[in-house]
């Protein structure tokens, strides 16, 4: 027996019992059983549908793909903020008459530079191969896929003066029909604040001598054009220092800040760019670009790369506005949110303080608001995943815009939860609150993560770390939510049957939402949701807990996980989500890449960021502290088991899920953060006084 059965008759009233352990094996399915369900469950809802925004008609978006590029107009440090009627007008009568994006260029260091963009543009992979860690798994030597185009690339530089003759020779006789012709690269310069008057100039000029910026298309597509052949125009990074080197050795911020890059398709006029990496409208990655070009050419990569081709999605507003908003959103969110976060959760730090100080705990009014303000306080966070609701972004004080958003929403949230009928139960509020935060997160990625890019609470759009479903501090959010709300139904809940049966529904709904490709995508959730779910009925339940259990569950994860990812990857390409590119690694012998990559960046993270080191050894002496309360002499948390003994369970079941997710996931610090963070504020929620009765509230 791993863990002492927390259902001991001693610790139950004689006559809430239930069932003895014997009797109880026949109110439990095998941990094999359990696992059956969620694989079922999960493959249903991998089904439901492809991930992300609505694609495209399949006519205009096969018409699009093959029509090949012709040219491509490299530029850096180019922002949707830069684009427009007075400014740039050659670039703004472009963007009127091409599928617009915003684009992230992240590399393999903190500020992406044009020499590695240009790479980029080549190979497929961020970053400089001879200078990339390891850990990023970037082929060396790279491989220059773009030479594989029939008819080669040809490269002109007109970062100052523009070769007009060359520009119309290169593009001669072939029309946009041509698909051996090649591929024309034009490097237009770099832009920066002072120099944007010149740099649309000389896009001005190119695009004369190539055809004019408005293509002459009755149907509206610029494939039908006799002038403008098929071009894209991307600003491959954010910089372009006089010594790359020095940002690209050594991480240096340059002098430019860092943001969303301008992505344009004249063979998709009129649309909001997308692609199978982001799964948002109005949002591309740099590693797309080559995938585009070499399938508008019909040519296939020797190697599998980790960007899809572009995709053009019709919106209800205006492409260049949403591109600008995703510029906006990313660029200032992570200035706005501080004060937006700590001005609500102020109300757990006061909670927490009235709990400590002992004559206040005392006193049942005070008792009673530092529960409910502890109960209130992680409702921000949902509300700030889904703030990207209101476009905050845009007004004149973006932070106190964005506070008021979260003010308001979390307001909402918490007259929900203490004004309800559950407010006369010291477990109703928290569990309401806990299982708000839960719920409401899952809600997002279910719907196709449409609100949490440019969120506070999402993964920001310039780093590129993921752009839909469930990142791991979110999991880490709804893991500790789920089981926090759980423990509070345990105290209604009287039998081991009843509360089987809420944990393993409960873990079935929430193990599909965290990997279904359509929701969730997230690979490490289900090695951890069906372990920690099947844990957690096990020890409710009464059974005594052997290892071949604990190892069944894992298993059973293990194959869950797996299975989705399998009817992933038999998804068309454009639609799969991290799950079935995972299969792609596996099957091209990357696994062991894959392994050591997420490895690496779990314990680098330590090294990089010391703040997080001591998080987890927090997390280390939380986990320790909220399972030993007796041996601490941590008096009201034996209170609290010795009136509901299956609390003990649900910590269990917490701390051994979190720090399995530690371990599975490529930024376990977060996760494991999250989850002894909510956890622990839920436990100081529905703690007891000493002073109150054994099974008041």
């Amino acid at each position: 027996m791993l863990f002492p059965s927390p259902s001991r008759p001693r610790a139950i009233p004689r006559g809430l019992a239930g069932p003895t352990p014997r009797a109880s094996r026949r109110l439990l399915p095998r941990p094999v059983a359990l696992a059956a369900m969620c694989v079922l469950l999960a493959t249903a809802a991998a089904l439901l549908g492809p991930t992300g925004p609505a694609r495209a008609d399949d006519g205009a978006d096969a018409g699009a793909s093959s029509t090949p590029v012709r040219m491509v107009l490299v530029t850096s440090g180019l922002t949707w903020e830069d684009v427009s009627e007075e400014t740039t007008p050659h670039l703004q009568c472009l963007a009127e008459n091409a599928g617009v994006g915003a684009m992230n260029t992240t590399s393999t260091t903190v500020v992406s530079t044009k020499r590695q963009g240009e790479e980029t543009l080549r190979t497929g992979f961020r970053g400089l191969a001879a200078t990339a860690p390891s850990s990023a798994g970037v082929p060396n030597p790279p491989t220059d896929q773009l030479a594989r185009i029939p008819g080669g690339t040809t490269e002109i530089d007109a970062s100052e003066d523009v070769p007009v003759g060359r520009i119309s020779a290169a593009l001669d006789g072939d029309g946009a029909g041509d698909a051996d012709s090649g591929v024309l690269l034009v490097d237009l310069g770099s832009a920066t604040p002072s120099d944007l008057t010149a740099l649309d100039e000389r896009a001005g000029e190119v695009l004369d001598a190539a055809g004019g910026c408005a293509a002459d298309s009755a149907s509206g597509s610029a494939a039908d054009s006799a002038d403008l052949p098929r071009t894209l125009l991307v600003s491959v990074a954010a910089t372009d220092p006089a010594d790359p080197a020095a940002v690209e050795t050594q991480g240096s911020i340059a002098s430019r800040t860092a943001g969303l890059q301008v992505a344009m398709d004249t063979g998709r006029p009129g649309e909001a760019l997308s692609s199978g990496s982001t799964h948002q409208n109005g949002l591309v990655v740099l590693t797309d670009v080559l995938p585009t070009v070499l399938e508008s050419h019909g040519v296939e990569p020797t190697l599998t790369l980790p960007g899809q081709s572009f995709e053009g999605q019709d919106t209800r507003v205006d492409p260049q506005q949403l591109a600008l908003d995703r510029s906006l959103a990313a660029r200032l969110v992570d200035g706005a949110s501080p004060p937006a976060f700590f001005s609500w959760l102020a109300f757990g730090a006061v909670g927490l303080v009235l709990l400590l100080i002992t004559p206040l705990r005392r006193r049942d009014r005070a008792r009673h608001a530092a529960r409910s303000l502890l109960a209130i306080a992680p409702l921000c966070f949902p509300v700030a995943l889904m703030s990207t609701l209101v476009p905050w972004w845009r007004a004149e004080h973006p932070a106190l815009a964005l506070t008021g958003v979260v003010w308001a929403g979390s307001a909402v949230l918490a007259a929900v939860v203490l004004a309800g009928p559950w407010r006369r139960s010291r477990f109703g509020p928290p569990g309401v609150a806990f299982g708000l935060v839960a719920g409401l997160i899952l809600l997002e990625s279910a719907l196709g993560s449409p609100w949490q890019t440019g969120s506070p609470l999402g993964a920001n759009a310039i780093s590129g770390a993921r752009f839909y479903g469930l990142s791991n501090h979110l999991f880490g959010m709804v893991l500790a939510g789920t089981l926090a709300a759980l423990g509070c139904l345990f105290t209604r809940l009287r039998t081991p049957r009843a509360r089987v049966i809420a944990t393993v529904a409960t873990g079935v709904v929430v193990s599909a939402a965290c990997v279904a490709p359509s929701m969730g995508a997230d690979f490490g959730s289900m090695l951890v949701c069906v372990p920690t779910f099947g844990l957690l009925a096990l020890l409710v339940s009464g059974i005594p807990l052997r290892w071949w259990h604990v190892l069944g569950l894992y298993a059973a994860g293990a194959v869950a996980v797996v299975g989705v990812s399998v009817l992933d990857w038999l998804r068309p390409p454009a639609s799969r989500s991290h799950l079935g590119r995972f299969i792609d690694d596996v099957l091209s012998g990357g696994l062991g890449t894959v392994v050591l990559r997420k490895l690496g960046q779990n314990l680098q993270m330590l090294v990089d960021y010391p703040g997080l080191a001591l998080v987890v050894l927090a997390a280390v002496l939380g986990s320790v502290a909220i399972l030993m309360p007796r041996r601490l002499h941590w008096r009201a948390l034996e209170q609290l088991d010795e009136e509901h003994p299956s609390g003990r369970s649900v910590r269990i079941a917490l701390v051994a899920g979190g720090w399995l997710g530690y371990a599975v996931n490529d930024t376990g610090p977060v996760l494991i953060a999250a989850v002894l963070g909510l956890g622990i504020l839920a436990l100081a929620a529905v703690l007891p006084a000493r002073e109150d009765a054994p099974v008041g509230g």
